[in-house]
């Protein structure tokens, strides 16, 4: 596939004297809410990852409400759409070491090094990663600490943040002078918030 200008910048951008490369690949298996996939976007933006999306997928993606989640920066989102998770399932070995994120999970996200290309797989809103990829990359479940046992699961663009930010603190690839504002305002119109996001389900 050809690299597009975005993608070219991040695999040419320098932090902290070192190379970043788009070694991170966030997977999202059938989402269900278009805000949550709109703002998954973003954050794979920020962060130079790329965003891959399984059908069936529960909204269009031309839906202004995805366009309007990641703002203006969804054309650069630019995700790669597979009809099945056995038409990507082969591209795994080449993307990066898999882990499946789940509220089954014994071992936290905080336990696992991400030192080189890593590919971070979330489920659907609804109910999570399908229960075959459950059983079978069971040994790559991992979870997101949560304190208080009544809340089931977090919302899922949340969960995909903080898995990729996790990987670039490990990493240490976003310095102060690379970073942009993470206030949650849109630094050249502060009129244009986001607008509130639809709870996650249990998952």
């Amino acid at each position: 596939m050809e690299l597009s200008s975005d993608t070219a910048r991040c695999r040419s951008l320098r932090s902290n004297g070192r190379q970043v490369s788009e070694s991170i690949h966030v997977v999202l298996v059938s989402p269900e809410i278009h805000w949550n996939t709109g703002n998954a976007g973003r954050t794979c933006l920020a962060a130079c990852a790329r965003l891959h999306l399984i059908e069936p997928l529960g909204f269009s993606l031309a839906a202004r409400e995805v366009k309007r989640s990641g703002l203006d920066y969804w054309a650069r989102v630019a995700p790669r759409i597979w009809p099945s998770w056995e038409a990507f399932e082969p591209e795994l070995p080449r993307l990066g070491e898999p882990w499946f994120f789940s509220r089954e999970a014994i071992r936290s996200y905080w336990e696992i090094g991400y030192g080189g290309p890593v590919t971070l797989i979330f489920g659907r809103e609804s109910d999570g990663l399908p229960a075959p990829l459950r059983e079978r990359y069971r040994e790559r479940l991992v979870g997101i600490p949560i304190a208080d046992p009544q809340v089931r699961s977090l919302n899922l663009s949340t969960a995909v943040a903080l898995a990729v930010y996790e990987v670039l603190r490990q990493r240490r690839e976003i310095t102060p002078r690379t970073a942009g504002r993470a206030d949650g305002a849109d630094a050249r119109d502060p009129r244009r918030g986001d607008s509130p996001d639809r709870p996650a389900r249990p998952s």
